[in-house]
């Protein structure tokens, strides 16, 4: 498959406020996509959660700069699409004084549904860029038969979106790891590496021009999947996974 990209804008977001708190925000008039969410005191208790958790992380360890425009990587599964709709939630309060833009690399794998998220991104008014590349014909190709894909399509991925970030002048990449993936990568090192050692929540690319972003440090993955069940994304499964 040819490489390729589409670029789609968004609708604007409220004043910057770095200060309001979370509560005062929910109270205001929503981004359109939270128009049909519930209104249930679980939904709106889980989604308070997720949000301040963000804004926790996006504290503790420095993230945000005023001005900046961020790349929100988004793979179709629960994680991103949970991220990206927390950030949106807080920049269109005024509480993320950042740009944001959501960037979806189709890996070229077989029967992937392709309409799904730029349909989503679309319906949502969210700037978005749809970026074509065929890595699963590298991957396939070059990882043996008794191996997994993950490390070379995790590779080849990054690289892609590290240019894509470039090209957009974004200056951080922003990932969906959650509170889980720490802790798993962080006993995966111990283990097998006997390294005391966790994903950083902020780090900087070996290039030094792109910083590394993950906001949802301290949010637990079940109440991502809750969160995404309710908000009724349109999960797309990873079918490379083996």
């Amino acid at each position: 498959m040819a490489g390729g990209s589409s670029v789609r804008g968004a609708v604007g977001a409220a004043p910057v406020n770095e200060t309001a708190p979370v509560d005062e925000g929910l109270a205001r008039a929503a981004h359109p996509l939270f128009a049909d969410t519930p209104s249930s005191v679980g939904f709106n208790r889980l989604r308070k959660r997720l949000l301040r958790q963000v804004r926790q992380a996006l504290s503790d360890f420095s993230m945000v700069g005023a001005g900046g425009r961020w790349l929100v990587a988004i793979s179709g599964g629960k994680d991103s699409y949970g991220l990206l709709a927390c950030l949106i939630d807080l920049q269109w309060r005024g509480l993320l004084p950042v740009e944001l833009l959501a960037c979806n690399l189709d890996q070229g794998q077989p029967d992937f549904p392709k309409h799904v998220l730029p349909e989503w991104l679309e319906r949502n008014g969210i700037a978005h860029r749809i970026e074509y590349r065929d890595t699963y014909s590298i991957v396939t190709d070059k990882v043996p038969e008794n191996r997994t894909y993950c490390a070379l399509c995790s590779r080849l991925r990054r690289g892609h979106l590290y240019r894509v970030a470039r090209e957009e002048g974004c200056s951080a990449l922003v990932l969906g790891h959650h509170r889980e993936d720490m802790l798993e990568t962080f006993f995966m090192n111990l283990f097998h590496g006997g390294r005391l050692a966790a994903m950083a929540p902020r780090l900087l690319n070996d290039e030094g021009d792109i910083e590394v972003l993950r906001p949802l440090v301290w949010c637990a993955e079940a109440d991502l999947q809750k969160f995404a069940e309710a908000m009724k994304f349109p999960i797309i499964p990873c079918d490379l996974t083996r």
